[in-house]
């Protein structure tokens, strides 16, 4: 038993650090970048652009604000949600574990941003017809993964205890 706990720890922290070794690797190309021109704003395809932003809020922009104590006050709140996080992780034993673990990396890359940077580099931009999402980061993406996988999970759990 002991030998499979230290297999899943050991698995997990290279989840984990292989997401937060992604995000920052693709900050630290558009960050050279930035620092190369004075700018990012690249053409990839119609749909795709690098257009960095500094992000204050959380995902995606979200509650981003220049106050000094909101912006405090937003980052414990992350803080605390990772914890919760770590606390689930804890509790859970199926593949709901890994789901959890991806939210957790990608968590981790824009914590890491917010206390080094006081901002969150968001840099990829998708847009159709001149329409654009919100502009977002590889951490954004597997935050998102991970949420939408763990409800699918949630939902495909609900579905089998109620049947």
């Amino acid at each position: 038993m002991k030998n499979e706990n230290v297999k899943k720890i050991i698995i997990s922290f290279l989840i984990l650090l292989s997401i937060f070794l992604l995000d920052r690797l693709s900050k630290i190309f558009i960050l050279n970048i930035l620092e190369e021109t004075g700018q990012v704003d690249i053409f990839i395809n119609p749909i795709l652009n690098f257009y960095l932003v500094w992000n204050k809020g959380i995902g995606f922009g979200l509650l981003s604000s220049d106050q000094e104590y909101f912006y405090n006050l937003v980052t414990t709140l992350i803080v605390l949600v990772n914890f919760v996080i770590i606390y689930l992780l804890l509790k859970e034993k199926g593949i709901k574990y890994y789901f959890l673990l991806v939210i957790l990396g990608g968590s981790l890359g824009n914590l890491f941003d917010r206390l080094y940077y006081k901002a969150v580099p968001d840099f990829i931009d998708l847009n159709y017809n001149g329409y654009h999402w919100f502009i977002f980061n590889v951490a954004d993406i597997f935050i998102t993964i991970g949420i939408i996988l763990l409800i699918l999970a949630e939902f495909i759990s609900y579905k089998k205890v109620n049947e």
